[in-house]
């Protein structure tokens, strides 16, 4: 028994208009839970906490006065019978000496601590921001790769239909189908399944990526179809004619900044070598009576020693213009970093300019015609006066454009990370406390 002709090519139109029942509600992982977790869990942040502290206890010793020396000896002893009692010069001795360092470089040392350990709360709030831009690429690859797979599947339903309209039309001889036709339908599936395997495997590396830093279980979760709020919004209309003064609150040039500072002590302590270092010193010795039980009176000494650095050519002139020069790199070295920002960001807001327009294009025009001419050809092959392989065609030009909006949605929603990173702005910026990130 032969199926009509009017009911099979009915069957493929209906498929067109179904609407795909809601499935119970599954765990998401939410982009603001993932990158909270991340930075929760970030060992880098413990790591640099410590160091903060490690630095402050350094500023401490660095700042304190060298330890004492004392030395017991027995000094003028005679050597034919070591009798302490036969020589007048012969005592037993306790001394005391105290180095005291060149100027101000107790100070200038604790100080430039203190700058060292002040660099580590600029370089947290860089690396948050730098985990929130990484953790939020690898859950816009999943969010990418997890709407792409359910656009396909969704139209999958409808190439098996029209694979099986075309086998039925060339079984029963009533729709004038061709076995090229068949042949066709079935390449189609085959590759919407070889599609369908190549973004399973970027699912599943997004996933492994993501698990780094929210963990396997996390990662394993669906995403939210809806992209977040903060991902659609524009980018600040008047961030182009900013100076680059605005970017000096970056993380990044922060820690710089303070780098900067500490390599400026540096020059100061450099300075300090053309000062002597002081040392004073105190020693008491004790004299055995005479032979004949005279008493003898025990001898204190007491004196002061400083060096002369007055040969500085190839040792405090070197070290002073070495530490100058490392000032100076530092300070090329801001320079350099702000305008890498400035012109990563600028390209970050070219390419989503760009990408606003294609997405209004595809949006707006491209995808709506595009329906179009899929249903105009498929309502032509309903009324036995079109191709099948058009109408297959124009189905596949439609997939592969909503696939492809996808997939500029999720580059605009990167570079609109990589420009709010590039741009951070240091005040904004949750403080992490020092004791957080402590065991």
């Amino acid at each position: 028994m032969s199926i009509p002709s009017h009911f099979i090519k009915s069957a493929v139109v209906g498929v067109l208009v179904l609407i795909s029942l809601p499935a119970r509600a599954e765990p998401e992982l939410q982009l603001t839970s993932a990158i909270n977790a991340a930075i929760e869990n970030d060992p880098w942040l413990r790591q640099s906490a410590h160091l903060q502290s490690a630095l402050l206890d350094e500023s401490v010793a660095a700042g304190a006065l060298p330890d004492p020396r004392v030395t017991l000896g027995a000094a003028n002893l005679p050597t034919d019978t070591f009798d302490t009692g036969q020589e007048a010069m012969t005592q037993a001795t306790v001394g005391f000496s105290q180095k005291i360092p060149r100027g101000d470089s107790r100070q200038l040392a604790s100080a430039k601590m203190q700058q060292m350990a002040s660099i580590q709360p600029f370089r947290r709030e860089q690396r948050q921001v730098q985990v929130m831009e990484t953790v939020t690429h690898l859950w816009l690859d999943h969010w990418r790769s997890q709407q792409s797979i359910r656009i396909i599947e969704q139209n999958r339903g409808l190439f098996e239909q029209l694979a099986d309209v075309a086998e039925a039309g060339y079984t029963s001889a009533t729709m004038g189908s061709r076995q090229q036709d068949i042949i066709r339908a079935s390449l189609e599936l085959t590759r919407l399944e070889d599609r369908l395997t190549t973004l399973n495997s970027q699912l599943a590396s997004s996933q492994e990526s993501l698990g780094e830093w929210v963990g396997p279980a996390q990662a394993r979760l669906a995403v939210s179809e809806e992209m977040p709020t903060e991902l659609l919004q524009a980018f600040p209309a008047g961030w182009r004619e900013t100076t680059a003064n605005a970017l000096t609150r970056h993380p990044s040039i922060r820690a710089t900044d303070q780098l900067i500072e500490a390599k400026s002590t540096d020059v100061d302590l450099a300075r300090q070598a053309y000062k002597p270092e002081w040392s004073v010193s105190a020693q008491y010795g004790f004299r055995d009576s005479a032979p004949n039980g005279q008493d003898r009176a025990d001898l204190f000494s007491v004196g002061v020693g400083f060096d002369l650095p007055i040969f500085t050519g190839n040792r405090q002139d070197r070290t002073l213009n070495a530490s100058a020069a490392r000032l100076e790199a530092a300070k090329t070295e801001r320079l350099l970093q702000i305008r890498s920002l400035q012109a990563k960001a600028r390209a970050a807001m070219a390419r989503i300019e760009r990408l606003d327009d294609r997405i209004n294009l595809y949006q707006q025009t491209l995808l709506p015609q595009m329906e179009e001419q899929a249903s105009a050809a498929l309502s032509a092959y309903d009324n036995d006066d079109g191709d099948f392989a058009e109408a297959v065609r124009a189905r596949i030009a439609e997939l592969n454009a909503q696939v492809e909006l996808i997939q500029m949605k999720a580059e605009r929603a990167r570079n609109l990370a990589s420009f709010r990173y590039l741009t951070a702005d240091s005040s904004e910026i949750t403080p992490l406390s020092l004791t957080r990130y402590q065991d």
